[in-house]
């Protein structure tokens, strides 16, 4: 098999406000949108993709309900300055769910979530603790 591309596609029952979400909060660009499904994309050299389908379309999997803050998948937006997107999100009065803080394994990190409860985590790359990684390398 040869893998043109790959992109997630979030089963939703939001579609026009987690549209709004993105684009506003995130400055994605709606690369392609229908009725029933939008494909945003991220800005800058190296563009990344993802989309959201409605729950109630047919082409919509029917094992996958729509999801929800259980759903046990998050995103994760990486950003080169943490401080200033969370001072960003602070002072447009966005709700945050976890707030800045400098993690042991190596980032720098916020989260809050989408108008479908999904979470998203903001990182920024940072050094790990020294020795971190340590216990989590061994391979058996």
């Amino acid at each position: 098999m040869k893998i043109k591309d790959q992109y997630p596609v979030f089963v939703s029952k939001q579609l026009k406000e987690t549209r709004d979400f993105y684009v506003s909060r995130f400055n994605f660009e709606v690369y392609f949108e229908s009725s029933f499904f939008v494909l945003l994309k991220s800005e800058g050299e190296t563009t990344h993709l993802f989309g959201f389908i409605d729950e109630i379309h047919p082409s919509s999997p029917p094992v996958m309900p729509a999801m929800t803050s259980e759903s046990g998948v998050f995103l994760t937006l990486e950003v080169d300055d943490a401080d200033a997107e969370y001072t960003r999100f602070l002072e447009a009065g966005y709700d945050i769910y976890y707030h800045l803080k400098d993690e042991p394994w190596g980032q720098k990190r916020f989260g809050l979530t989408d108008p479908n409860g999904m979470y998203i985590d903001i990182v920024q790359q940072t050094e790990p603790e020294e020795h971190f990684w340590d216990q989590y390398m061994n391979a058996e």
